[in-house]
């Protein structure tokens, strides 16, 4: 009896301290049913969960979240916000407040979490180059500038991703160069540099597993890839065709590489400018098949069993999501989500996907497979919609 006593006295506070702060919290809780939604315009985010399609709660004071992105610890527990001011900001989302914000630039556009979960790379623009942080207390541990040419100026840095083996990828916008940086002794650094990889590369991704990081290039056609299994071969350039082509056509928003879809032997991308969407050999990275679609792409994004692809498109034509079944490459559906439809993102096994519409000031969540309407979510001017499950996916 007397252990048992001890037992529940340490058992009570644990059960207190996880529930502070979300009504909706009544025990001990998971974390794998859990996401945040970005409110651009107020600063704040709302905590979100998809078993019960609900609202947690809301955390605010997160300053310019205009271009806001998010990665989590490996428990899940900790969101960290990636904001335009230069912001890092990490939430608990289980007690649903924020517990730490530093302002580590004067502008940022995303951020990365490292293979052991313990380091954060943040991606800034002003000035150019990449911090990096420790993800329990966000102290700096080292900073790297992206200088470039005899004068040693600074370039923007972008498409910025983890890679295996604590390492960071990302690109520099004005070098046109591609960076490998080795953080397995944070301390010291070790940084692999591939020059003159393309003009202008202006976001990247790297593959499912680690291999394959691909920069688009927005000063030419074309994309810089490399191999993360082969550094010594260098930098290879792919997909020649790809971009905005002999006819210049008005980009209104780039679209994300990190919504590329991966499915099965093809990957699935939004070409710049145009109407379509390309259909790629994952093993020969030639072009296959081109699809037409509603507009110009954003996020191509696949479905966790590849089945399924969902796009969305840049201003005018923002209110439409198209989805194309990837079996007979075909559009299945069109659906009228509302006005401005920014971001998706589907349930860690793809039977549900929630879709932002920031001029109605809702989220709207759709079955996948009837693509009825399950719910809507009232928030203010929602974006980017990150999910827990991105916690152990390369790349997210």
């Amino acid at each position: 009896m007397p252990n048992r006593n001890r037992l529940l006295r340490c058992v009570k506070p644990l059960i207190m301290i996880s529930c502070l702060g979300l009504t909706a919290c009544a025990t001990l809780r998971g974390t794998g049913d859990m996401g945040v939604v970005i409110e651009r315009a107020t600063g704040s985010v709302q905590i979100v969960e998809t078993s019960s399609r609900s609202r947690l709660g809301q955390v605010t004071g997160l300053g310019d979240l205009s271009h806001a992105s998010i990665v989590y610890s490996r428990d899940e527990r900790y969101a960290y916000v990636f904001g335009r001011d230069g912001g890092l900001s990490q939430i608990d989302i289980l007690q649903g407040k924020l517990v730490k914000r530093v302002i580590q630039s004067g502008n940022s556009i995303g951020g990365a979490i490292s293979q052991d979960g313990r380091l954060l790379a943040v991606s800034n623009y002003t000035p150019g180059g990449i911090k990096v942080f420790d993800t329990q207390s966000l102290e700096l541990l080292v900073d790297i500038p992206a200088t470039y040419g005899n004068e040693g100026k600074r370039s923007k840095v972008v498409g910025l991703v983890d890679a295996p083996g604590q390492k960071f990828v990302f690109s520099l916008y004005d070098a046109g160069e591609i960076w490998v940086a080795d953080l397995t002794e944070p301390a010291k650094p070790q940084i692999q540099k591939f020059i003159k990889v393309g003009n202008q590369p202006y976001d990247g991704l790297i593959t499912e597993d680690g291999r394959f990081y691909i920069a688009g290039l927005f000063g030419e056609d074309g994309l810089a890839m490399l191999d993360m299994w082969n550094l010594d071969k260098g930098v290879k350039r792919i997909l020649n065709g790809y971009g905005r082509g002999e006819q210049k056509l008005p980009v209104y928003k780039m679209p994300h590489l990190e919504g590329w879809a991966m499915a099965g032997d093809y990957a699935f991308l939004p070409s710049v400018g145009h109407h379509e969407v390309l259909v790629v050999d994952r093993h020969t990275w030639q072009q296959k098949k081109s699809i037409k679609v509603h507009g110009q792409p954003v996020f191509v994004m696949a479905r966790p069993d590849g089945r399924q692809v969902w796009i969305n498109f840049a201003y005018p034509l923002n209110d439409t999501v198209q989805v194309v079944d990837t079996k007979t490459m075909q559009i299945i559906k069109t659906l009228k989500p509302g006005k401005a439809v920014l971001h998706m993102e589907f349930t860690p096994r793809g039977e549900e996907v929630w879709v932002s519409s920031r001029d109605d000031d809702r989220v709207l969540v759709y079955d996948t497979r009837t693509f009825e309407q399950r719910s809507s979510l009232e928030m203010k001017n929602p974006s980017g919609i990150f999910f827990t499950s991105r916690a152990h996916r390369i790349g997210l």
